[in-house]
Protein backbone atom coordinates (compact mmCIF):
# COMPACT_ATOMS: atom_id res chain seq x y z
CA UNK A 1 0.00 0.00 0.00
CA UNK A 2 3.04 1.85 0.79
CA UNK A 3 4.55 2.24 -2.56
CA UNK A 4 1.24 2.29 -4.16
CA UNK A 5 0.59 5.40 -2.55
CA UNK A 6 4.19 7.11 -3.35
CA UNK A 7 4.14 5.97 -7.16
CA UNK A 8 0.42 7.36 -7.57
CA UNK A 9 1.43 10.45 -5.73
CA UNK A 10 4.42 10.83 -8.11
CA UNK A 11 2.55 9.95 -10.62
CA UNK A 12 0.08 13.14 -10.55
CA UNK A 13 3.30 15.39 -9.55
CA UNK A 14 5.21 14.27 -13.38
CA UNK A 15 1.89 14.65 -14.87
CA UNK A 16 1.56 18.20 -13.37
CA UNK A 17 4.76 19.21 -14.04
CA UNK A 18 5.18 18.10 -17.52
CA UNK A 19 2.44 19.76 -18.59
CA UNK A 20 3.01 22.84 -17.24
CA UNK A 21 6.36 22.52 -17.85
CA UNK A 22 5.80 22.40 -21.70
CA UNK A 23 3.23 25.25 -21.57
CA UNK A 24 6.23 27.73 -19.78
CA UNK A 25 8.60 26.77 -22.45
CA UNK A 26 6.06 27.56 -25.17
CA UNK A 27 5.39 30.84 -23.60
CA UNK A 28 8.99 32.13 -22.13
CA UNK A 29 10.62 30.87 -25.99
CA UNK A 30 7.66 33.41 -27.63
CA UNK A 31 7.93 36.12 -24.82
CA UNK A 32 11.57 36.29 -24.99
CA UNK A 33 11.71 36.10 -28.74
CA UNK A 34 9.53 38.94 -28.98
CA UNK A 35 11.23 40.56 -26.34
CA UNK A 36 14.72 40.56 -27.86
CA UNK A 37 12.73 41.73 -31.13
CA UNK A 38 11.65 44.61 -29.55
CA UNK A 39 15.10 45.47 -27.97
CA UNK A 40 16.69 45.49 -31.43
CA UNK A 41 13.68 48.02 -32.39
CA UNK A 42 14.21 49.87 -29.83
CA UNK A 43 17.94 50.60 -30.49
CA UNK A 44 17.33 51.38 -33.84
CA UNK A 45 15.01 53.79 -32.96
CA UNK A 46 17.13 55.77 -30.52
CA UNK A 47 20.21 55.31 -32.70
CA UNK A 48 18.73 56.75 -35.90
CA UNK A 49 17.35 59.75 -33.70
CA UNK A 50 21.16 60.14 -32.54
CA UNK A 51 22.14 60.38 -35.86
CA UNK A 52 19.65 62.27 -37.50
CA UNK A 53 20.22 65.21 -34.26
CA UNK A 54 23.95 64.61 -35.06
CA UNK A 55 23.77 65.67 -38.71
CA UNK A 56 21.11 68.27 -38.52
CA UNK A 57 24.00 70.08 -36.54
CA UNK A 58 26.81 69.02 -39.01
CA UNK A 59 28.46 67.14 -36.16
CA UNK A 60 30.43 64.24 -37.43
CA UNK A 61 29.09 60.60 -37.05
CA UNK A 62 31.58 58.16 -35.02
CA UNK A 63 30.90 55.23 -33.15
CA UNK A 64 31.86 57.25 -29.99
CA UNK A 65 29.53 60.01 -30.88
CA UNK A 66 26.53 57.45 -31.17
CA UNK A 67 27.02 55.70 -27.97
CA UNK A 68 28.43 52.74 -29.25
CA UNK A 69 29.40 51.84 -24.86
CA UNK A 70 25.77 52.16 -24.52
CA UNK A 71 25.08 49.12 -27.50
CA UNK A 72 24.68 45.28 -26.28
CA UNK A 73 27.64 43.58 -26.97
CA UNK A 74 26.10 40.72 -29.00
CA UNK A 75 24.39 43.22 -31.24
CA UNK A 76 25.78 44.57 -34.47
CA UNK A 77 24.93 48.31 -35.98
CA UNK A 78 25.31 49.40 -39.12
CA UNK A 79 25.01 53.17 -39.70
CA UNK A 80 24.86 54.33 -43.29
CA UNK A 81 24.92 58.32 -43.91
CA UNK A 82 24.52 60.19 -47.60
CA UNK A 83 28.14 60.62 -48.84
CA UNK A 84 29.89 58.75 -46.00
CA UNK A 85 31.04 55.62 -45.14
CA UNK A 86 29.08 53.08 -43.20
CA UNK A 87 29.89 53.07 -39.85
CA UNK A 88 29.70 49.84 -38.09
CA UNK A 89 29.63 48.84 -34.83
CA UNK A 90 29.74 45.09 -32.88
CA UNK A 91 30.88 41.58 -34.45
CA UNK A 92 28.83 41.15 -37.60
CA UNK A 93 26.27 37.95 -37.10
CA UNK A 94 26.41 34.99 -39.22
CA UNK A 95 23.70 32.58 -39.96
CA UNK A 96 20.32 33.46 -39.38
CA UNK A 97 19.77 36.87 -37.60
CA UNK A 98 17.03 39.49 -36.33
CA UNK A 99 17.58 42.61 -37.28
CA UNK A 100 15.79 46.30 -37.01
CA UNK A 101 15.91 49.28 -39.73
CA UNK A 102 14.75 52.88 -39.10
CA UNK A 103 15.94 55.54 -41.47
CA UNK A 104 16.17 59.18 -40.61
CA UNK A 105 14.75 62.40 -42.67
CA UNK A 106 17.69 62.92 -44.63
CA UNK A 107 18.20 59.47 -45.95
CA UNK A 108 20.19 57.96 -42.77
CA UNK A 109 19.89 54.45 -42.36
CA UNK A 110 20.33 52.32 -39.20
CA UNK A 111 20.34 48.76 -39.16
CA UNK A 112 20.25 46.68 -35.55
CA UNK A 113 20.84 42.66 -35.82
CA UNK A 114 21.50 39.65 -33.43
CA UNK A 115 22.00 36.41 -34.19
CA UNK A 116 18.98 34.14 -33.64
CA UNK A 117 21.54 31.61 -31.46
CA UNK A 118 21.65 34.24 -28.62
CA UNK A 119 17.62 33.75 -28.24
CA UNK A 120 18.02 29.74 -28.59
CA UNK A 121 20.47 30.37 -25.49
CA UNK A 122 18.03 32.47 -23.57
CA UNK A 123 15.46 29.57 -24.45
CA UNK A 124 17.97 26.99 -23.03
CA UNK A 125 18.76 28.69 -19.87
CA UNK A 126 15.05 29.35 -19.49
CA UNK A 127 14.73 25.22 -20.18
CA UNK A 128 17.23 24.65 -17.54
CA UNK A 129 15.79 27.06 -14.45
CA UNK A 130 12.38 25.24 -15.49
CA UNK A 131 13.85 21.61 -15.23
CA UNK A 132 15.21 22.34 -12.03
CA UNK A 133 12.30 23.93 -10.76
CA UNK A 134 10.57 20.78 -11.63
CA UNK A 135 13.13 18.29 -10.52
CA UNK A 136 13.04 20.32 -7.17
CA UNK A 137 8.96 19.61 -7.48
CA UNK A 138 8.97 16.44 -8.17
CA UNK A 139 12.02 15.50 -5.37
CA UNK A 140 9.88 17.37 -2.43
CA UNK A 141 6.60 15.76 -4.13
CA UNK A 142 8.40 12.45 -3.74
CA UNK A 143 9.18 13.36 -0.03
CA UNK A 144 6.16 14.44 0.90
CA UNK A 145 4.61 11.53 -0.87
CA UNK A 146 6.92 9.06 1.33
CA UNK A 147 5.66 10.73 4.67
CA UNK A 148 2.21 10.52 3.68
CA UNK A 149 2.48 7.38 2.48
CA UNK A 150 3.72 6.23 6.33
CA UNK A 151 1.25 8.51 8.06
CA UNK A 152 -1.37 6.24 6.54
CA UNK A 153 0.18 2.82 6.09
CA UNK A 154 1.69 2.67 9.95
CA UNK A 155 -1.47 3.36 11.38
CA UNK A 156 -2.95 0.74 9.82
CA UNK A 157 -0.55 -1.41 10.40
CA UNK A 158 -0.73 -0.41 13.85
CA UNK A 159 -4.30 -1.24 14.19
CA UNK A 160 -3.75 -4.57 12.29
CA UNK A 161 -1.41 -5.43 15.26
CA UNK A 162 -4.35 -4.15 17.91
CA UNK A 163 -6.52 -6.42 15.87
CA UNK A 164 -4.57 -9.17 16.57
CA UNK A 165 -3.79 -8.03 20.40
CA UNK A 166 -7.39 -8.64 20.61
CA UNK A 167 -7.57 -11.73 19.14
CA UNK A 168 -5.24 -13.49 20.74
CA UNK A 169 -6.49 -12.40 24.09
CA UNK A 170 -4.73 -9.07 25.44
CA UNK A 171 -7.66 -7.13 25.44
CA UNK A 172 -5.96 -3.88 26.49
CA UNK A 173 -6.73 -0.74 24.92
CA UNK A 174 -3.82 0.73 23.31
CA UNK A 175 -5.31 4.63 23.29
CA UNK A 176 -3.39 5.40 20.37
CA UNK A 177 -4.71 8.29 17.96
CA UNK A 178 -2.71 9.24 14.58
CA UNK A 179 -4.40 12.57 13.57
CA UNK A 180 -6.26 11.21 10.47
CA UNK A 181 -10.36 11.13 11.48
CA UNK A 182 -11.00 8.25 9.94
CA UNK A 183 -7.87 6.19 11.04
CA UNK A 184 -8.74 7.55 14.68
CA UNK A 185 -12.46 6.63 14.24
CA UNK A 186 -11.47 2.70 13.89
CA UNK A 187 -9.08 3.24 16.68
CA UNK A 188 -12.03 4.21 19.12
CA UNK A 189 -14.16 1.23 17.94
CA UNK A 190 -10.86 -0.99 18.68
CA UNK A 191 -10.14 0.72 22.03
CA UNK A 192 -14.28 0.32 22.82
CA UNK A 193 -14.26 -3.26 21.62
CA UNK A 194 -10.97 -3.50 23.93
CA UNK A 195 -12.98 -2.72 27.05
CA UNK A 196 -16.27 -4.92 26.65
CA UNK A 197 -13.40 -7.86 25.92
CA UNK A 198 -11.52 -7.08 28.86
CA UNK A 199 -14.71 -6.67 30.97
CA UNK A 200 -15.92 -9.68 29.73
CA UNK A 201 -12.56 -11.36 30.44
CA UNK A 202 -12.57 -10.15 33.74
CA UNK A 203 -16.44 -10.85 34.82
CA UNK A 204 -15.56 -14.38 33.41
CA UNK A 205 -12.06 -14.84 35.72
CA UNK A 206 -14.31 -13.77 38.51
CA UNK A 207 -17.11 -15.44 38.23
CA UNK A 208 -14.54 -18.87 38.08
CA UNK A 209 -13.32 -17.44 41.18
CA UNK A 210 -16.09 -16.26 43.19
CA UNK A 211 -17.88 -19.56 42.58
CA UNK A 212 -14.79 -21.89 43.27
CA UNK A 213 -14.50 -19.67 46.54
CA UNK A 214 -18.81 -19.68 47.66
CA UNK A 215 -19.36 -23.29 46.76
CA UNK A 216 -16.65 -24.38 48.78
CA UNK A 217 -18.25 -23.22 52.08
CA UNK A 218 -21.53 -24.87 51.34
CA UNK A 219 -20.19 -28.29 50.07
CA UNK A 220 -18.05 -27.90 53.46
CA UNK A 221 -21.44 -28.14 55.57
CA UNK A 222 -22.87 -30.86 53.55
CA UNK A 223 -19.36 -33.10 53.44
CA UNK A 224 -19.97 -33.01 57.11
CA UNK A 225 -23.67 -33.13 57.26
CA UNK A 226 -23.41 -36.50 55.01
CA UNK A 227 -20.82 -37.63 57.51
CA UNK A 228 -23.42 -37.85 60.05
CA UNK A 229 -25.82 -39.34 57.89
CA UNK A 230 -23.48 -42.30 57.19
CA UNK A 231 -22.68 -42.40 60.91
CA UNK A 232 -25.93 -42.85 62.34
CA UNK A 233 -27.39 -44.83 59.27
CA UNK A 234 -24.85 -47.71 59.94
CA UNK A 235 -26.79 -48.70 63.09
CA UNK A 236 -30.25 -50.46 64.02
CA UNK A 237 -31.74 -47.87 66.26
CA UNK A 238 -34.75 -46.40 64.95
CA UNK A 239 -34.01 -42.87 66.29
CA UNK A 240 -30.87 -42.96 64.73
CA UNK A 241 -32.16 -43.99 61.80
CA UNK A 242 -34.59 -41.18 62.48
CA UNK A 243 -31.69 -38.66 62.65
CA UNK A 244 -30.14 -39.78 59.44
CA UNK A 245 -33.66 -38.63 57.57
CA UNK A 246 -33.10 -35.67 59.16
CA UNK A 247 -30.19 -35.25 58.24
CA UNK A 248 -30.68 -35.95 54.98
CA UNK A 249 -33.78 -33.51 54.67
CA UNK A 250 -31.46 -30.84 55.70
CA UNK A 251 -28.47 -32.38 53.14
CA UNK A 252 -31.08 -32.43 50.58
CA UNK A 253 -32.08 -28.56 51.48
CA UNK A 254 -28.41 -27.72 51.13
CA UNK A 255 -27.97 -29.16 47.75
CA UNK A 256 -31.08 -26.82 46.50
CA UNK A 257 -29.57 -24.01 48.16
CA UNK A 258 -26.00 -24.86 46.57
CA UNK A 259 -27.85 -25.03 43.49
CA UNK A 260 -29.62 -21.34 44.12
CA UNK A 261 -25.98 -19.93 44.53
CA UNK A 262 -24.91 -21.23 41.84
CA UNK A 263 -27.48 -19.56 39.91
CA UNK A 264 -27.31 -16.40 41.75
CA UNK A 265 -23.26 -16.29 40.61
CA UNK A 266 -24.06 -16.71 36.96
CA UNK A 267 -26.85 -13.98 37.59
CA UNK A 268 -24.44 -11.50 39.29
CA UNK A 269 -21.52 -12.23 36.39
CA UNK A 270 -24.16 -10.96 34.06
CA UNK A 271 -25.55 -8.54 35.76
CA UNK A 272 -25.24 -7.24 39.06
CA UNK A 273 -28.71 -5.43 38.96
CA UNK A 274 -30.75 -7.96 38.41
CA UNK A 275 -31.44 -9.15 41.51
CA UNK A 276 -35.02 -11.02 42.59
CA UNK A 277 -35.46 -9.26 46.12
CA UNK A 278 -38.18 -10.25 48.07
CA UNK A 279 -39.84 -10.29 51.82
CA UNK A 280 -39.53 -13.69 53.66
CA UNK A 281 -38.59 -14.26 57.09
CA UNK A 282 -35.44 -13.50 58.54
CA UNK A 283 -35.71 -16.16 61.71
CA UNK A 284 -36.05 -19.01 58.61
CA UNK A 285 -32.71 -18.32 57.14
CA UNK A 286 -30.90 -17.99 60.83
CA UNK A 287 -32.20 -21.02 62.06
CA UNK A 288 -31.18 -22.71 59.15
CA UNK A 289 -27.71 -21.74 59.50
CA UNK A 290 -27.34 -22.53 63.14
CA UNK A 291 -28.72 -26.20 62.16
CA UNK A 292 -26.10 -26.63 59.38
CA UNK A 293 -23.31 -25.01 60.73
CA UNK A 294 -23.88 -26.71 65.01
CA UNK A 295 -21.85 -30.03 63.74
CA UNK A 296 -19.03 -27.96 62.16
CA UNK A 297 -18.54 -26.04 65.74
CA UNK A 298 -19.26 -29.24 67.64
CA UNK A 299 -16.63 -30.84 65.89
CA UNK A 300 -14.55 -27.91 67.11
CA UNK A 301 -15.56 -28.06 70.28
CA UNK A 302 -17.26 -24.34 70.01
CA UNK A 303 -20.49 -22.93 70.28
CA UNK A 304 -23.01 -20.90 67.86
CA UNK A 305 -25.69 -19.01 69.29
CA UNK A 306 -28.55 -16.35 68.23
CA UNK A 307 -29.92 -13.94 70.06
CA UNK A 308 -31.88 -10.58 69.52
CA UNK A 309 -35.42 -9.57 67.86
CA UNK A 310 -37.52 -12.22 66.90
CA UNK A 311 -40.08 -12.54 63.98
CA UNK A 312 -38.36 -10.28 61.88
CA UNK A 313 -38.68 -10.12 57.78
CA UNK A 314 -36.65 -8.42 55.69
CA UNK A 315 -36.41 -7.68 51.90
CA UNK A 316 -33.80 -9.79 49.71
CA UNK A 317 -33.29 -13.22 48.37
CA UNK A 318 -33.20 -15.93 51.36
CA UNK A 319 -30.53 -17.94 49.25
CA UNK A 320 -28.30 -14.35 48.82
CA UNK A 321 -28.76 -13.68 53.02
CA UNK A 322 -27.78 -17.36 53.25
CA UNK A 323 -24.66 -17.56 51.43
CA UNK A 324 -23.71 -14.43 53.67
CA UNK A 325 -24.55 -15.31 56.70
CA UNK A 326 -22.54 -19.08 55.77
CA UNK A 327 -19.42 -17.24 54.43
CA UNK A 328 -19.87 -14.63 58.51
CA UNK A 329 -20.24 -18.02 60.11
CA UNK A 330 -17.37 -20.03 58.09
CA UNK A 331 -15.23 -17.08 58.72
CA UNK A 332 -15.59 -17.45 62.66
CA UNK A 333 -15.11 -21.08 62.51
CA UNK A 334 -11.54 -20.89 60.62
CA UNK A 335 -10.30 -17.11 62.05
CA UNK A 336 -11.93 -16.62 65.15
CA UNK A 337 -12.02 -18.51 68.44
CA UNK A 338 -14.72 -19.06 71.76
CA UNK A 339 -18.39 -18.69 70.86
CA UNK A 340 -20.03 -17.17 67.68
CA UNK A 341 -23.14 -15.03 68.30
CA UNK A 342 -26.06 -14.01 65.56
CA UNK A 343 -27.74 -11.35 67.03
CA UNK A 344 -30.65 -9.54 65.23
CA UNK A 345 -31.92 -6.09 65.83
CA UNK A 346 -33.84 -3.48 63.59
CA UNK A 347 -32.45 0.08 63.36
CA UNK A 348 -35.14 2.65 61.49
CA UNK A 349 -36.51 0.92 58.67
CA UNK A 350 -33.53 -1.60 58.80
CA UNK A 351 -32.73 -5.40 59.94
CA UNK A 352 -29.28 -6.23 61.07
CA UNK A 353 -27.81 -9.40 61.69
CA UNK A 354 -24.81 -9.61 63.56
CA UNK A 355 -22.11 -12.06 63.80
CA UNK A 356 -19.59 -11.76 66.45
CA UNK A 357 -17.12 -14.32 68.23
CA UNK A 358 -13.95 -14.34 70.63
CA UNK A 359 -11.07 -14.40 68.42
CA UNK A 360 -8.37 -12.14 67.63
CA UNK A 361 -10.56 -9.91 65.62
CA UNK A 362 -9.52 -7.78 62.31
CA UNK A 363 -5.94 -6.72 61.78
CA UNK A 364 -5.70 -3.15 62.78
CA UNK A 365 -4.03 -2.16 59.22
CA UNK A 366 -7.04 -3.99 57.28
CA UNK A 367 -9.74 -2.25 58.84
CA UNK A 368 -12.35 -2.00 55.93
CA UNK A 369 -10.22 -3.09 53.41
CA UNK A 370 -11.16 -6.70 54.50
CA UNK A 371 -14.14 -6.12 52.03
CA UNK A 372 -11.30 -5.70 49.24
CA UNK A 373 -10.98 -8.50 47.16
CA UNK A 374 -7.15 -10.11 47.24
CA UNK A 375 -6.94 -8.37 50.95
CA UNK A 376 -6.76 -11.44 53.44
CA UNK A 377 -5.20 -11.22 57.46
CA UNK A 378 -5.37 -15.06 57.60
CA UNK A 379 -3.33 -16.36 54.23
CA UNK A 380 -6.93 -17.31 52.56
CA UNK A 381 -7.41 -16.24 48.97
CA UNK A 382 -9.64 -12.93 50.41
CA UNK A 383 -12.93 -13.36 47.77
CA UNK A 384 -15.03 -14.51 50.75
CA UNK A 385 -15.93 -11.14 52.27
CA UNK A 386 -15.92 -9.31 48.99
CA UNK A 387 -18.58 -11.87 47.40
CA UNK A 388 -20.33 -11.74 50.38
CA UNK A 389 -20.36 -7.81 50.01
CA UNK A 390 -21.42 -8.42 46.37
CA UNK A 391 -24.27 -10.28 47.47
CA UNK A 392 -25.57 -8.29 49.95
CA UNK A 393 -25.24 -4.70 47.58
CA UNK A 394 -27.19 -6.95 44.81
CA UNK A 395 -29.77 -7.06 47.15
CA UNK A 396 -30.20 -3.65 48.06
CA UNK A 397 -28.41 -4.12 51.70
CA UNK A 398 -24.91 -3.82 52.76
CA UNK A 399 -22.43 -5.58 54.95
CA UNK A 400 -19.85 -3.44 57.26
CA UNK A 401 -17.24 -4.49 59.73
CA UNK A 402 -18.68 -2.80 62.65
CA UNK A 403 -15.65 -3.47 64.96
CA UNK A 404 -12.53 -4.67 64.79
CA UNK A 405 -12.10 -6.15 68.22
CA UNK A 406 -13.84 -8.36 69.43
CA UNK A 407 -14.79 -8.77 65.45
CA UNK A 408 -18.80 -7.67 64.87
CA UNK A 409 -19.64 -8.57 61.36
CA UNK A 410 -23.06 -6.57 60.22
CA UNK A 411 -25.28 -7.34 57.39
CA UNK A 412 -28.04 -4.67 56.91
CA UNK A 413 -31.30 -5.16 55.17
CA UNK A 414 -34.04 -3.46 54.75
CA UNK A 415 -37.15 -3.96 56.59
CA UNK A 416 -40.13 -5.96 55.10
CA UNK A 417 -43.55 -3.51 55.06
CA UNK A 418 -45.99 -4.93 58.04
CA UNK A 419 -43.32 -6.51 59.71
CA UNK A 420 -44.99 -9.35 62.17
CA UNK A 421 -42.47 -8.34 64.90
CA UNK A 422 -43.81 -5.06 65.38
CA UNK A 423 -47.52 -6.88 66.69
CA UNK A 424 -46.27 -8.53 69.42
Amino acid sequence: MRRRLIQSTLAVVLVVVAVFGVSLVIVESRTIGDSVRETVRTEAVRLVATVESQVMEEQEVTPDSVGSAAIASNHHVRIEIPGQHPIEVGDRPSGDVIEARESGSHGELVTVRVARSEIRAEVGRTLLIILLVALLAVTAAAVLAVRQAHRVAAPLTDLAETAERLGSGDPRPRHRRYGVPELDRVAEVLDASADRIGRMLTAERRLAADASHQLRTPLTALSMRLEEIIATAETDDPEDRAVAREEATIALAQVERLTDVVQRLLTNSRDTRSASAVAFDLDEVVTQQLAEWRPAYRGEGRAIVRSGKTGLRAVGTPGAVAQVLATLIENSLMHGDGTVALRTRVTGNQVVVEVTDDGPGVAPQLGSRVFERTVSGRNSTGLGLAVARDLAEADGGRLELLQQLPPVFALFLSRAVEDPGDRL
